[in-house]
């Protein structure tokens, strides 16, 4: 077993991690930047295409306030404000230091460009361009990583256990996928940036790693979950014609830009009958769009394939070419032409509002474990504004690497216990697989359609119960299969850790949304239609020694 050393660890590269370990790096320590895809090429930000949050100003007079205001009014009453407050304020310093770092922010005689988007009171939203954004962002931070020589990355490695005592975290337990080779990692802290759960989902916007990881690595240390009910459904993720090479997210910035319409089955408006709102206005939040959709597909209202059209019909080709113009010609090679047909659009999971409990100084309950980004809960409450996810991924990195790299403890001795245990269950996957493989296999197909019938946009207490009963049996199934004596590049062990991530992650959404009896944001309960004051409050996930255990925390509220 390979033994590594390090000041600080952290698990996941994506935005949040790159940029947790440039601060760690420019506060003074070693940090060590791991992931099981590539570095600075798997995970949510190279994926998102569209605008970044920030109160700059550039468009008109705005303040973090405002964007604050705005945040705490789409997250439904369910916002940590110190959270919603660290990442609105913040985020402008971000974006600025992107800029500094030459990303590419698109520009216009007023400075960095900014545009109106859903849920926003002001013009805050920037962009590289039209569908490149994230790329930009992780291609940026790429390069500032490989400057910093106090970070060392390492790509393909699977993080598997951390490795805890009575002090806290101490590091991790994993292996190199490639050599099939055990690795036990020593850091004096550990920092959690793997992403999020929308994978679990059978309709996805996510990369190949966005299972789960961050919250079952975070229970099983002892950390807590917060509201891990509220997955987030982006509303009009693209459902036909089919749509080769481009991603299944990009109508958002042709629709508020060029005021694209969404139309029922019968050609008709109709997200202003669950607003109240001016239609054509096109600021309606994910979660009642989502709802608005799915309302009119159950009424009998929906397309063919069971969604909303989504129209730009009524304007001229001129301006549709003005705008997106490359785009447009690579629609038409899909044989979709916007000036003379719609598009089938519905929800698709996209975000998790839910995460790892953390302080403002993405402190969890457990001693030099911190967690930053996506795998963060509590921010956004109920329902994610439009814009911030980029920003909480820079904001919230920063401060963890920066706040990792004060407080760490002093270096000591890997816990003998925890070790020896991560190490065992490796060693017994590694048996010949007899019927393990069609185990696996069997789970990982069934898990997506599982959680998008049951524990998908719409739920009730009947499927949700039947949900949670299958998804531990399915634990149980899972837990003697094993993976073929061959270490080397073995994907079946990959799977089944994989998937005891994302059983236990999906667990966590079903316990939470069982015991939600309301409607809130993007939890929606077919037998709890409307919202109650009486539930705004957090739900907490912690594991208590083999089961998940469910208690409810009284709503903080802070005045920004």
């Amino acid at each position: 077993m390979r033994q590594v050393e390090t000041d600080i660890l952290i698990i996941g590269a994506g935005g949040a991690g790159m940029y947790a370990a440039l601060a760690a790096a420019r506060a003074g320590m070693d940090a060590l930047l791991v992931d099981q895809s590539l570095i600075g090429r798997g995970g949510a930000t190279i994926m998102a295409q569209m605008t970044v949050a920030a109160a700059l100003g550039e468009a008109e007079p705005d303040d973090w306030h405002l964007h604050y205001a705005d945040t705490l009014k789409a997250g439904r009453g369910l916002c940590d404000p110190a959270l919603a407050e660290l990442l609105c304020r913040e985020a402008p310093v971000r974006i600025r230091e992107m800029d500094e770092w030459q990303v590419g922010w698109a520009r216009n005689d007023k400075g960095i460009a900014q545009v109106m988007a859903p849920g926003h009171s002001r013009q805050r939203c920037c962009y590289v361009d039209v569908l490149n954004t994230g790329p930009a962002i992780a291609a940026t931070l790429r390069k500032q990583v490989a400057r910093e020589n106090r970070i060392r990355r390492v790509s393909n490695l699977v993080v598997t256990d951390l490795l805890t005592d009575a002090e806290g975290c101490a590091g991790a337990f994993g292996y190199l996928l490639a050599e099939g080779e055990p690795v036990a990692i020593s850091a004096r802290a550990v920092i959690i940036a793997a992403g999020g759960l929308t994978k679990l989902y059978r309709r996805n916007s996510a990369s190949a790693n966005m299972g789960g990881h961050s919250y079952h690595l975070a229970l099983q240390a002892g950390a807590e979950l917060i509201d891990m009910e509220f997955v987030q459904f982006f509303p009009i993720g693209h459902l036909a014609p089919r749509l080769v090479g481009m991603d299944p997210i990009m109508w958002d910035p042709f629709r508020y830009k060029l005021g694209g319409r969404l139309l029922n089955g019968q050609g008709e408006d109709f997200i202003g009958r669950y607003d109240g709102s001016n239609a054509e206005g096109y600021t309606t939040t994910r979660d009642l769009t989502t709802f608005a959709i799915l309302s009119e597909v159950a009424a009998g209202r929906g397309t063919p394939h069971g969604g909303a059209w989504l129209s730009f019909r009524h304007l001229p080709e001129a301006d549709l070419l003005a705008a997106f113009g490359p785009v447009i010609d690579k629609l038409r090679k899909n044989g979709i032409d916007l000036s003379s047909m719609d598009v089938e659009v519905a929800p698709i999971a996209h975000y998790h509002m839910g995460g790892i409990r953390v302080d403002t100084a993405m402190r969890t309950a457990l001693p030099g474990l911190y967690a930053a980004g996506e795998a963060v809960g509590g921010a956004n409450g109920a329902n994610r504004l439009s814009g911030n996810a980029i920003p909480e991924a820079l904001v919230f990195g920063w401060v963890a690497g920066q706040e990792a790299a004060q407080q760490a403890a002093p270096r000591r001795a890997l816990p003998e216990a925890a070790l020896a245990a991560a190490l065992e269950t490796y060693q017994a996957r590694l048996q010949p697989a007899e019927s393990g493989q069609d185990v696996i296999g069997a789970l990982e197909a069934e898990l997506p359609g599982l959680m998008w019938d049951k524990v998908g946009p719409f739920r009730n207490a009947a499927d949700l119960t039947a949900a949670l009963k299958r998804l531990r049996a399915m634990q149980i199934e899972l837990a003697t299969a094993t993976a073929g004596e061959n270490p080397v590049f073995n994907m079946q062990l990959q799977s089944w850790y994989d998937l005891r991530a994302a059983l236990s992650s999906a667990e966590a959404v079903t316990l939470a949304a069982l015991e939600r009896r309301e409607s809130r944001g993007a939890h929606q309960r077919d037998d709890f239609p409307t919202l109650q004051d009486s539930w705004q409050r957090n739900l907490i996930i912690r594991r208590q020694e083999n089961t998940l255990a469910l208690s409810k925390s009284p709503l903080l509220t802070v005045a920004a």
